[in-house]
């Protein structure tokens, strides 16, 4: 079984900075546990990285969500220590999800997707539900434990939402 996990904005702002998500600190820590165990059964993992300009404000995301964050060149954009693997595939998005990694795993061909991160009710449902339309034959599955939301409640809604699109949740 060919199988990938897809760590999902691990960055600063998201875990301790300036949209901080709710557990964030122990979902890095589930996190870095979750990767240890994947990469001992050889387990193929990539990052998303949540990327902005300094005119973050003026974009359409800041219009809705007008609080800068992982703005390019920043502590608040680099991954939470410990949290990537050196040569590790990254792909960097200005919004919720990334086309470019849709593309990467539909070519892919993988049997098994799993997803962990940052914020389940907003970059990691979004990525869940994209990867099902363009794998549509591939197991899609989200690891509970291993993500947090912007709140705990939004966190446990996103969970049900993506249960009842058939992503399993872990």
């Amino acid at each position: 079984m060919k199988k990938l996990l897809i760590v999902v904005d691990m960055q600063n702002d998201f875990v301790n900075g300036a949209l901080k998500a709710e557990g964030g600190e122990e979902t890095a820590v589930s996190v870095r546990e979750l990767i240890k165990r994947e990469r001992a059964k050889g387990t193929e993992i990539v990052y998303t990285k949540d990327l902005h300009g300094e005119n973050y404000l003026e974009t359409r995301e800041g219009k809705f969500l007008p609080v800068p964050h992982c703005i390019r060149g920043t502590k608040g954009a680099e991954f939470v220590d410990g949290i990537y693997i050196d040569n590790a595939k990254v792909f960097e998005k200005e919004t919720f999800a990334s086309v470019a990694l849709m593309k990467y795993v539909r070519d892919g061909l993988y049997d098994k997707i799993l997803l962990a991160g940052i914020c389940t009710d907003i970059c990691v449902i979004s990525n869940a539900l994209l990867l099902s339309a363009y794998c549509p034959q591939a197991k899609i599955a989200v690891c509970a434990a291993a993500c947090a939301g912007t709140t705990k409640k939004n966190h446990l809604s996103a969970l049900d939402v993506m249960k009842s699109c058939q992503i399993e949740i872990e």
